[in-house]
């Protein structure tokens, strides 16, 4: 089982890669997409809030720009 840190971390991973463009592709007949960004803003409340709970509220989240 991943830490919420872990899973925060995934979730972070998949919305820049959805921002970025990578919402949805096709090889051949084959077509992925990948999950829903307001699903995954949802998941990253969640995973952050869980996370501060679990540090007796105290925590601090970095966010990186994108440029």
């Amino acid at each position: 089982m991943q830490t919420l840190e872990e899973q925060l971390d995934r979730v972070q991973n998949a919305i820049a890669a959805i921002e970025e463009g990578a919402q949805e592709y096709q090889i051949g007949t084959r077509k992925l997409t990948k999950g829903d960004l307001a699903t995954l803003y949802n998941r990253e409340g969640d995973l952050k809030a869980a996370i501060a709970a679990q540090n007796g509220g105290r925590t601090t989240f970095a966010q990186m720009g994108m440029l």
